[in-house]
């Protein structure tokens, strides 16, 4: 992206969220090289936003980049933790994908699927804005979780 202004700011209040601190983290545990280190939380998720004008940049055909599935299992890392910090079982997020970005992420609990997600174009995965961004993850958890409560058998509870 050529593009070097950073869309949150690096103040919003957003940034405070549950689903947000978690995904930092999850995307600087996928920094295998300690590129982020140095980086505000504002910069290090500032890629997931994709504007209309960022968008136009991406072309509409084309494979993903190791970085942008880094940042789609990293998105689904974060609402796993996120769904077993709140029933105390562990979360299982499994994201397939072929090489030109079609697949599917799921999240099972025990037995139980709890979110799947069918996946295309991942190359341009994103939101376009914070709040659009946790908005889908808290739609997510909610339903996820709402799974859990209705099944607990299934999901070892």
């Amino acid at each position: 992206m050529t593009e070097s202004v950073l869309l949150i700011a690096t103040d919003d209040p957003i940034l405070t969220s549950d689903f947000m601190i978690e995904l930092e983290r999850q995307v600087r545990a996928l920094d295998a090289y300690g590129s982020y280190d140095a980086w505000s939380a504002a910069k290090v998720l500032d890629p997931y936003i994709l504007t209309k004008e960022r968008k136009r940049e991406i072309p509409l055909v084309g494979d993903p980049d190791d970085v942008t599935i880094s940042r789609v299992k990293a998105f689904y890392n974060a609402i796993a933790s996120l769904i077993e910090k709140e029933c105390g079982q562990m979360a299982v997020p499994l994201v397939s994908l072929t090489h030109e970005g079609f697949g599917r992420a799921l999240i099972t609990v025990g037995k139980l699927v709890v979110m799947e997600k069918t996946l295309r174009d991942v190359h341009r995965f994103g939101f376009p804005s914070a709040s659009k961004l946790k908005d889908e993850a808290d739609k997510l958890l909610a339903v996820a979780l709402e799974i859990i409560g209705a099944h607990p058998k299934a999901a070892g509870m």
